[in-house]
């Protein structure tokens, strides 16, 4: 099937290392045979296919093990031996010297880093297979680190792009078993996450937007952008030294309390998700670091989530109808929830009180509900909306980051607490104040065109004789004076709400 590919000649020789991989870890008989029954190849090999599967992503390098990620998040798609072994996937690679990155550095910053900088530490802090870290330092004495791209690394990742974009159109006209799996629409949710990613001015900004929503959180802290030396290809901000969140006696040794860190990190991504609806996609102890004083600092930013306010509600009415033990409400989301065809809404109440009936009336165990609300979604053949995804990651993330340093930390009751600050910002007079604004700018349209109308209506009523003139024109004029007044009154009560607030 891949060789069967029209590509255009720039990508034959990228399709030619392609094949070659899938072919040393048996993956390309796989592949031909999807297309033309591939549950036997699937239920003979069921052991094996993943972990070869996860080796030949890792080693076609960053687009696949980004689409290999992405899969892994697919829960409601893929079963969980699957989901574990993409999970793995990493993309450490090994350091460049630095003259051949320097380049790279230099033409960003426009003059050499021995005039951008007081120091420049040519061994890397850190590499991926996108980029990687060194630390400076500012004439002022500040640290701070660099992010550059590696050279070359985006036409490659373009041509993979295109690689896999025909391959997933293949796939779709041949297979209505990969069709489910909407593969035009993975790739292009693929494409639109690596070229964000390629470009640092994103991650700059999406720490700029993290910053002003946590404003009010002191214990939070996001690395400062230096904006005058970052652009496409480098990024430059504050060094921050901590301690991962990986075990409670490293934060002990660090003088960090693993208990007050936990709460605060569970506070953190709870009013992202819920209350700013700008969220860290990935928070694992990789990208969090635990500060003196138990703060956190939120890491590499590249990828953030976003939630409708819609989808809020939504999130918050799944967690309180299991939590409260009603299963129609239950039902009813994940209604909401399923994109393409529902199955008949019995076979929802039913899965709705099954997970009620394991999870309900105790403390929720995130990543267990999460398991078996994505077994239900596959169960009935149900696609989970992109965006919920990402959130349910994040989540589940979070709460294996939390069960590493404070074992039996009660996330439940930070969802609830959670709810509280929801409902205490809606309460917040400067939350209603745009509300009120925008109706009391519709209310005045409104008035200004009423006139206009209600002549048009009369006209209207008299030229069809639709009731009788005289009685009808008395009768419209006074609902017009009603009318008027009604707007009139209505303008004055936004106009001193607005002056309250």
């Amino acid at each position: 099937m891949l060789k069967s590919l029209m590509v255009a000649a720039r990508d034959r020789e990228r399709l030619g290392e392609v094949t070659g991989v899938l072919a040393r870890y048996g993956l390309d008989t796989a592949i031909d045979r999807l297309g033309l029954g591939a549950k036997d190849l699937l239920a003979g090999e069921a052991a094996a296919l993943p972990a070869r599967t996860r080796l030949a992503l890792e080693e076609l390098g960053p687009t696949f093990v980004k689409l290999g990620q992405i899969l892994a998040t697919r829960s409601d798609l893929l079963p969980p031996d699957w989901i574990t072994e993409l999970e793995r996937l990493h993309s450490q690679a090994a350091t460049l010297p630095f003259e051949m990155v320097r380049p790279a550095i230099e033409e960003a910053l426009g003059e050499p880093v021995g005039k951008a900088f007081a120091a420049f530490d040519p061994e890397p802090l850190a590499a991926a297979s996108m980029a990687q870290v060194h630390r400076a330092h500012l004439h002022d004495g500040r640290a701070i680190v660099l992010k550059v791209r590696r050279p070359g690394i985006r036409p490659r990742m373009e041509a993979d792009l295109r690689l896999i974009a025909q391959f997933a159109a293949v796939l779709e006209r041949a297979s209505a078993e990969i069709r489910r799996f909407a593969p035009t629409a993975l790739v292009q949710q693929l494409a639109s996450a690596i070229l964000e990613e390629l470009d640092f001015t994103n991650e700059a900004r999406n720490a700029d937007r993290l910053r002003a929503d946590l404003v009010g959180n002191a214990q939070v802290v996001i690395p400062g952008i230096h904006w005058e030396w970052t652009s496409e290809t480098l990024l430059a901000m504050d060094y921050v030294e901590g301690v991962a969140p990986r075990s409670a006696e490293a934060l002990v040794q660090a003088d960090i309390d693993p208990h007050a860190i936990a709460s605060l990190g569970a506070q953190v991504v709870l009013d992202m998700v819920l209350l700013t609806g700008r969220f860290h996609a990935d928070p694992h102890p990789g990208n969090l670091l635990c500060l003196p004083g138990n703060r956190l600092a939120l890491l590499d930013l590249g990828l953030i989530g976003h939630v409708s306010p819609r989808r809020r509600e939504e999130l918050l009415r799944f967690v309180q109808a299991i939590n409260i033990g009603d299963p129609q409400a239950l039902a009813e989301t994940l209604t909401l929830w399923s994109a393409g065809e529902s199955p008949p809404r019995e076979r929802l109440l039913l899965a709705a009180e099954q997970l009620v009936a394991r999870h309900g009336g105790t403390r929720l165990v995130l990543a267990t509900l999460v398991n078996d609300f994505f077994a239900l979604m596959r169960q009935e053949r149900l696609t989970v909306p992109p965006d919920l995804l990402l959130i349910f990651k994040a989540l589940v993330t979070l709460d294996g980051v939390l069960a590493n340093i404070a074992p039996g930390f009660d996330l439940t009751l930070a969802l609830r607490q959670a709810a509280v600050r929801i409902v205490a910002s809606r309460l917040d007079p400067a939350a209603w104040t745009p509300v009120l604004q925008g109706l009391l700018l519709e209310i005045t349209r409104i008035g200004q065109d009423g006139p206009r109308l209600l002549r048009l209506i009369i006209e209207r009523l008299e030229r069809d004789q639709f009731i009788p003139p005289q009685r009808g024109g008395t009768e419209i004029a006074a609902a017009g004076r009603w009318i008027a007044g009604a707007i009139v009154a209505g303008s004055l009560i936004l106009a001193a709400a607005l002056m309250l607030f």
